[in-house]
Order: structure tokens, then C-alpha cells, then sequence
């Protein structure tokens, strides 16, 4: 291994030890207890409470933290670019936990009646959820859309070094969809007139079911380009 394969492995390493820490502290901010331990059976099981919406926000987190874990295996080089992708996707995960976190502590409390408890409240109705599907949409997209394009800078890569990059390829497609459902729920949410009927403001939500697209997209791929 030469001088310059080491220092940029030692590069490497070191960004993804920051990329993973930022995520691990991201996750703490969503920890279902709050700023301090439950000092009594009433505030122990209101924090149990949380879990469901916890657990939903945690996996939407590592998720995205996945995604780039699975970028460093098809990427091994220390260049400029996947260094500031790299920390534009944790910029982008440290404001997404907000909405984040108060979509599903919405939603959960809304399922299960008030039962599960939730700090966000409707203040200004509509409005309200305009803003909160608008800010969710677009940090969603933006991280997605960052690890498309640290996909793409992937497989650009390898095919300056003279290596195969269908994998890459594949992965950048596939954060493609999650990237498109973003904007398009956003844009949604920001469209609609604020004198909408209640049902309404579900649909920049729901739209994220569209998510089973990522399997569709996957298998046209494979069928094109695997065998070529």
C-alpha cells in the first residue's frame, strides 16, 4: 500500500467516525425520557409513552446513516467532495430530527386517541401543517438528494480508476425515489390552500408510502444493466 493509499484511509476513517458520532448524538436528542430522568411511576410511563414515535424517528435516522455507511463501500477515496457531502448530510440530519420528531409524536398521539403523549400542538391549524410537512418534505429530500449525488461522485470515481460501478449507480437511483417523494410532499403542502378539508392535510403524508417504488426501481435497473 503506498504513502498516499494510507494518508487517504487514515482521511477516510476519520470522516466517518465524525459522520458516525454526529448521528449517534442526533439519535440522543430524540431520547424518549427528555432533558431529565423520571422521578416518579406517573412521568416513568408518560416517557414509555414516547417509544412508539421513538422508535420510528430512530429508524428513520439510521436509515440515512445506513445509506452512508453503504456510500463508504463503494467509495474509499478522502477527496474534497464526498468530505463536504459527507458533512452536508449531517447538517441536513441535525435540522431534520425536529420535524422529525414532531410529525410522529403527532401522528402516534393522534392514533391512539391522546393516549401517547406528544409535545407538538396545532396552534394555527393549516398553517400549522404546512409548515411542518414543508420542513419535514424538504429536509427528507435534501437528505436524500445529498446521498444521490454521493452515490453519483461514487461512481464517477470508479470509473476514473477503471472499475465497475453498477452498484453505485444502483444506490443512486434508489436514493433518487425517497429524494423525489420529499419535494413532491412538500411542494403539496405548500400548495395547498389553507381552506382545505381536515382529510386534506394528510396526503403530503401518506405520500410516503410511495416509498415501495424503491423496489420497482431496483428491479428495472437490474434488468437493464445487470447482465450488460
Amino acid at each position: 500500500m503506498s504513502l498516499t493509499e494510507q494518508r487517504e484511509g487514515i482521511e477516510a476513517g476519520r470522516l466517518d467516525m465524525f459522520v458516525d458520532g454526529a448521528f449517534a448524538f442526533i439519535l440522543t436528542l430524540l431520547l424518549i425520557g427528555g432533558e431529565s430522568i423520571p422521578d416518579s411511576t406517573g412521568k416513568l410511563l408518560h416517557a414509555l409513552g414516547g417509544i412508539p414515535a421513538f422508535a420510528v424517528c430512530f429508524f428513520q435516522i439510521a436509515f440515512f446513516w445506513h445509506g452512508h455507511v453503504r456510500w463508504r463501500k463503494r467509495c474509499h477515496s478522502a477527496d474534497a467532495t464526498g468530505r463536504w457531502l459527507s458533512l452536508l448530510l449531517v447538517f441536513f440530519a441535525m435540522i431534520f430530527v425536529y420535524p422529525l420528531h414532531m410529525v410522529f409524536s403527532g401522528v402516534f398521539s393522534w392514533l391512539s386517541g391522546g393516549r401517547l403523549p406528544s409535545d407538538f400542538r396545532l396552534v394555527g391549524g393549516p398553517l400549522d401543517m404546512r409548515t411542518l410537512f414543508a420542513c419535514y418534505g424538504l429536509s427528507y429530500a435534501c437528505m436524500a438528494g445529498t446521498l444521490t449525488l454521493l452515490f453519483l461522485h461514487a461512481a464517477k470515481s470508479a470509473a476514473r480508476r477503471g472499475f465497475g460501478n453498477l452498484d453505485a449507480r444502483r444506490e443512486m437511483r434508489i436514493w433518487s425515489v425517497p429524494a423525489a417523494i420529499g419535494l413532491v410532499s412538500a411542494l403539496t403542502a405548500l400548495l395547498l390552500p389553507l381552506s382545505s378539508p381536515a382529510w386534506a392535510w394528510a396526503i403530503p403524508g401518506f405520500m410516503y408510502s410511495l416509498l415501495f417504488l424503491i423496489g420497482p426501481v431496483v428491479t428495472r435497473f437490474n434488468r437493464r444493466y445487470a447482465q450488460a
